[in-house]
This record gives C-alpha cells, structure tokens and sequence, in this order.
C-alpha cells in the first residue's frame, strides 16, 4: 500500500504540483503588466483613510497603483480605465495617478538584474517541468524514447537544472519582497507622519507573494523527488 501510494505521488500528484507551480510563478512574474492587471500585484497602492485620520478606514475613492517586476499599472479613481506600461527588465514605474503630495520616490523598481534572474529562474522552473514529467511517465513510453529519459545523465541533469532553478528564483523572489516590504513601511510612515494633510493612500504587499511561496512550497516536492533519484544513482 505504501509502495502504491509511494508511485502514485511521484507518477501522478509532483508533476500536476510542478505544472501548478510554473503556473503561479509565470503569472506573479507578468502580473500587472500583461495580464491580471488589477488583480495580482507584488505592490499595491489604493486610497484609504488608515493613515490620515483615527478612526474605522472609510472606503473611498482615489487612485490606485499596482507594482509588478515587469512594470506597473495605475488608475486615478476607482472607475477609471488602468494605464499600464510596457513591460520591460529596466522597468520605471509610472505614478503620475498619484497625488503630488505623495511620497512617489519611494516606490522605485528594483534593479533590472531581478527581473533578468527570474526570468531566467523561470525558463529552468519550465525545462525541469517538462523533463521531470518525461522522466516519470517514462515506463509508458515506447521503444527507444523512455530509454532515453532512464538514463541517468539525463535525470541528473533534470534534478540539477530543477534545483538551480528553484534557487536562483527563491533567492531573487526574497529580495524583491525585501525590497518592497522596506518601500511599504517607508511609505506609509511618511504619509502617516504627514497626518491629515497627507494623501489618503496606503501601500501594501500584494498577493503575488502569496502566489509565489505557494508555488516555491509546491515545486520543492518534485524537486525532493528529483533530488532523492540523482542521490540514490549516485551511489548505484
């Protein structure tokens, strides 16, 4: 039964993992720029009364600004059409919505290596997902082709390319959020400190972080899996 469910994991349930996985990373990784564009974002600036007044925040409306790696959306009020900026590595940020009172410097991009690294991270994250798929349903296959995906320099060289990847992306993602959690308490402080002359604006982590450590804890168990192989050949 162990056995079973033991092949039934690693056929089946750490693939669809590494496919949801890639999903998630590529669609933090475009958002806001060329899709979701008011709906996944790594930073997100929205009018709020939180920092300019006591009290209960009050719905209102004003504008909004959404922060992605590849480039940034805004809109001046609630029901205005987004304005979105071309994606691209060395993005800028425009926040013309923005009040002139609002302390606009701080929401810079970070630098355009970032993006060069995930993108890069990501085009591991989809080789490993298509090897490490090959690789399991290789009994499957016919003739010479699932040969070719039981060899052992092939899955070696599937592991190492899946965990490369899965650093090299983890490590930039982390520096992102570094990055932006320090450009939300920064901005907030100022507008706090600013009190009720200050825009009603308040920034915020987005939830394409949420969606990116999702797809981190997901993609770890094909790579374990990967990983526990290239061990075990190692010592065959």
């Amino acid at each position: 039964m162990i056995g079973g469910l033991s092949r039934t994991i690693t056929l089946y349930l750490a693939p669809l993992l590494a496919l949801t996985a890639t999903i998630l990373s590529l669609l933090a990784y475009l958002a806001p720029t060329l899709l979701l564009n008011d709906q996944v974002a790594l930073l997100v600036v929205s009018p709020s009364t939180a920092l300019s007044q006591s009290g209960p925040s009050q719905k209102i409306d004003g504008p909004s600004v959404f922060l992605g790696v590849l480039g940034s959306c805004a809109r001046s009020k609630n029901d205005a059409p987004l304005n979105c900026t071309a994606p691209a590595f060395s993005s800028s940020y425009v926040l013309d919505a923005l009040p002139n009172n609002a302390p606009r410097l701080l929401l810079s991009a970070p630098s355009a290596a970032t993006p060069v690294f995930l993108a890069i991270a990501l085009a591991l994250s989809v080789f490993f997902l298509f090897s490490f798929t090959l690789i399991s349903f290789r009994e499957k296959m016919p003739g010479k082709v699932g040969g070719v995906f039981g060899k052992p320099m092939v899955q070696r060289a599937s592991a190492l390319i899946g965990f490369f990847g899965f650093m090299v992306g983890l490590t930039a993602f982390l520096i992102i959020r570094m990055w932006f959690g320090k450009a939300v308490q920064d901005f907030n402080a100022t507008i706090a400190a600013e009190g009720a002359q200050g825009p009603k604006l308040i920034a915020e982590i987005g939830n394409a972080f949420t969606m990116v450590w999702v797809a981190y804890a997901f993609s770890a168990i094909p790579i374990i899996i990967s990983l526990t192989k290239l061990n075990v050949l190692t010592k065959a």
